[in-house]
């Protein structure tokens, strides 16, 4: 299942005890808190969940795979995430008790 922003929005109020409105001003704030500071090419550094950073790509050559043309992509910024230790931690956490699958030869 993949959490959207109006889910956010919802667990906010719910948790917070607050209104959808005053949730939805909350998330909005966040976001727009994070453009300004992402596209001022600021990083973000949220503890215990990850780093926002902006990376800047050179210009360079690249191939479009169906024609197999050359093409000249532009230089341009990215915004890159890497998960703190403790997200990949909890991450993770459900792989960790699982023991591998070993196919048995039908031959035997």
């Amino acid at each position: 299942m993949t959490v959207t922003k109006e889910t956010i929005i919802k667990n906010i109020g719910t948790s917070c005890g607050w209104s959808r409105t005053e949730s939805k001003k909350a998330m909005q704030k966040l976001l727009s808190i994070m453009f300004k500071a992402l596209s001022n090419g600021e990083d973000i550094l949220i503890s215990g969940f990850g780093k926002f950073k902006v990376l800047h790509k050179n210009a360079r050559l690249g191939r479009n795979p169906h024609t197999m043309e050359e093409i000249r992509l532009k230089a341009r910024k990215v915004v890159s995430f890497k998960a703190s230790e403790s997200l990949r931690r909890k991450t993770n956490l459900s792989y960790v008790n699982l023991e591998p699958v070993i196919e048995e030869d039908d031959d035997e």
